[in-house]
């Protein structure tokens, strides 16, 4: 099974970098998620609620780990997310383009975790489904 189908096999989600903005790819990618139903949870620190559904902080405050995660944040904070995840113990990784980080992937892989950074975007995909 490749990278993108352990990814899409994965039963939970998270979206860090998720918005309330519709036009914004946290956004996007956290409704594609959900249209392709699929359990996903957004994360966000600044926000309470995400296309109706309660929007959490960090990975740390979900409900449960979930075994996926998509990044659409930016470098510097990819690198916090990623940290987080291996903390908690995701066990897949794609850093959408534009949230890529070297070391983030780094030591996402040396915790053991599937890592997709290619540049390749998870709403390609999805629409493809």
């Amino acid at each position: 099974m490749s990278n993108l189908q352990q990814f899409l096999a994965s039963k939970t989600y998270a979206v860090a970098g998720a918005s309330t903005r519709r036009e914004k790819y946290g956004n996007k990618v956290f409704r594609a998620l959900l249209a392709s139903g699929r359990e996903a949870y957004p994360l966000n620190p600044a926000q309470e609620e995400i296309e109706g559904h309660q929007a959490f902080p960090s990975i740390a405050d979900l409900p449960l780990v979930p075994e996926a995660l998509s990044i659409i944040t930016p470098p510097a904070v990819t690198r916090k997310v990623v940290a987080d995840a291996i903390a908690a113990g995701v066990q897949h990784i794609w850093m959408q383009p534009g949230a890529e980080d070297e070391q983030a992937s780094a030591s996402a892989r040396e915790a053991g975790i599937n890592v997709i950074d290619d540049g390749s975007c998870i709403l390609v995909l999805l629409a493809r489904m």
